[in-house]
């Protein structure tokens, strides 16, 4: 295997295992922890799309500009969206809270689901 898809099959492997952390998260009650792996999972897919196709990593936080990049669907995009507050609400106590958790967990996990599918089946 050569080294950039060694590189893509890492990216992942990791991005799988945020999305079973945060599903075991949100099962467990620990919403924010959950909603932190979910936005991880789906950056961490959408980097290894954009490796795939631009041979280089992107750093950013942002997944809807990182899903433009790789130019997904509006779908896709749309799921980033719903995402995307995660990743500032969790690191900076100081951003503004996403509401209703508790409710919105499931709903995340099926976002974080199909953007790592959508990667999986267009690398």
């Amino acid at each position: 295997m050569d080294t950039l898809n060694k590189t893509i099959r890492i990216w992942l492997e990791k991005a799988e295992k945020d999305l079973e952390a945060g599903v075991f998260n949100i099962d467990g009650e620990k919403y924010e922890e959950g909603v932190f792996f979910l936005q991880q999972c789906a950056e961490k897919a959408l980097k290894s799309k954009y490796i795939k196709e631009r041979k280089n990593l992107f750093k950013t936080h942002d997944l809807i500009l990182l899903a433009k990049r790789v130019n997904a669907p509006k779908k896709i995009i749309g799921f980033c969206e719903e995402l995307n507050p995660a990743d500032n609400y969790t690191r900076y106590p100081d951003m503004p809270r996403m509401l209703n958790l508790e409710e919105k967990g499931k709903e995340l996990i099926k976002y974080a689901e199909e953007i790592l599918k959508w990667v999986k089946e267009n690398i």
